[in-house]
């Protein structure tokens, strides 16, 4: 299994982090709401842990979605061990 990890930047809103998370990853608002302040406050936060296929077409979708609106949002994979 993959982690798919977003890293917090200056410039992608935390509207639009939320919005992946419901829209990409199925997360509740409530859910995504958690995992975006995680990803602010630390700097980086788990989106979800899938098959390594999921995985990266989940990063490609995120950060997709991101480039159309001009956000600079990183999304990474990596194993989960």
């Amino acid at each position: 299994l993959w982690k798919v990890l977003f890293h917090n930047d200056d410039k992608t809103t935390m509207e639009f982090v939320v919005f992946v998370l419901m829209q990409f990853y199925g997360h509740s608002t409530e859910s995504s709401i958690e995992i975006m302040l995680k990803i602010h406050d630390t700097g980086i936060g788990l989106a979800g842990t899938y098959p390594r296929e999921i995985a990266e077409l989940k990063q490609e979708q995120t950060v997709s979605a991101a480039r159309t609106q001009k956000f600079p949002l990183q999304v990474t994979i990596e194993a989960d061990e």
